[in-house]
């Protein structure tokens, strides 16, 4: 049904379609059984102690406002996460500020955080509880003058809400974001971070979402970081604001962060830097280019203990997931491999 109607949907604004969509969503018609799988046991597994149906995670973006998550989850995702969600409400940048790069099968979007704040968030969430594994990526305010105490608010206001919290310093459309990769200013939102956890005694995971674009031999002094303040987990990675050159679209110098294809490579690599740095020893989350079962494996394959997609679903439509799912059985079955997590680094 996709294919018949993407040609409508995509002579639209494409955040007029994403607006749609969300629409569409809140009717919550779908059948969950539309989208089952044979054999998804195989797809099992473990993210901090919590059991996924499978490993393919929609990743922050889509919902920002929290409101379409249990539809998404008859999709098929093993988990969602929303946001990227902050103190306050906040409209964003100027439209227009996502652009599709059809020839190059990526986004460049410029969105800005924009979202329903917090605490119209936290009474969505509490009235409509979760059908599955929900994550929320939290950020801080445009004009916050304070960065590091909204990332303590989202904390303490939207835990209890969450499976596990991600905290978001890699968006390249908040200026000043990206500076909590350098060391010092890193140590310090950890510190508070922790400080926040223990006081208001949060149980749930910290994942910190990392820049594609951190500086080579970086990975190392994040994970000595990340170890040393207990963040449970990492997603690599946010979109880029560079890799440019080789795209053909005419809307390749628009400015924002790229998505889809042009970034898979570059993220499938960093994870495999990461694996090597963490010894496996803290979880990873693989995000950029995910649009088949194979390009999926090849996350696992790299480290990543769960995949989320975002660009895919934008080219391919809500069956991505089930396409996704039958592939990565179908590649389990044939190298021999029990369960999916048997797959976990073994091409590092």
């Amino acid at each position: 049904m996709f294919s018949i109607l993407r040609p409508y949907i995509f002579s639209l604004d494409p955040e007029v379609a994403h607006d749609l969509a969300i629409k569409s969503l809140k009717a919550n018609i779908l059948p969950k059984s539309f989208f089952d799988v044979e054999d998804e046991e195989l797809l099992e597994t473990n993210l901090f102690k919590m059991k996924l149906p499978n490993p393919i995670g929609l990743a922050a973006g889509f919902d920002k406002s929290a409101e379409v998550y249990n539809s998404l989850f008859k999709f098929g995702f093993g988990f969602i996460e929303v946001g990227t969600v902050t103190p306050k409400r906040q409209l964003g940048n100027p439209k227009p500020r996502i652009f599709r790069l059809e020839k190059d099968q990526a986004l460049i979007n410029r969105l800005g955080f924009n979202n329903h704040g917090s605490e119209v968030i936290t009474k969505r969430i509490s009235n409509n509880q979760p059908n599955g594994i929900l994550g929320i990526n939290i950020g801080p305010n445009k004009d916050t003058k304070n960065k590091e105490e909204d990332y303590y608010t989202c904390l303490t206001k939207l835990s209890i809400y969450a499976s596990y919290i991600t905290i978001n310093i890699s968006s390249p459309n908040t200026e000043g974001l990206r500076n909590f990769h350098e060391q010092k200013e890193m140590e310090n939102l950890l510190i508070g971070l922790n400080k926040i956890k223990k006081d208001k005694k949060i149980d749930q995971p910290i994942l910190i979402k990392l820049s594609p674009d951190i500086k080579e031999g970086d990975e190392s002094r994040i994970v000595e970081l990340v170890k040393k303040y207990d963040i449970e987990g990492i997603i690599v990675c946010n979109t880029t604001d560079s890799n440019r050159k080789n795209l053909s679209d005419i809307k390749k110098n628009e400015i924002g962060g790229l998505s889809g294809q042009p970034l898979k490579e570059i993220s499938t690599n960093l994870i495999k830097k990461f694996y090597k740095e963490t010894q496996g020893k803290i979880k990873i989350i693989g995000v950029g280019g995910v649009d088949s079962g194979q390009s999926a494996f090849e996350k696992i394959a790299a480290g990543a203990d769960a995949v989320q997609l975002y660009t895919g679903m934008v080219y391919k439509g809500p069956g991505i997931v089930k396409d996704i799912k039958k592939e990565l059985i179908s590649i389990l079955k044939k190298e021999n491999l029990k369960k999916i997590s048997d797959a976990v680094g073994i091409n590092t």
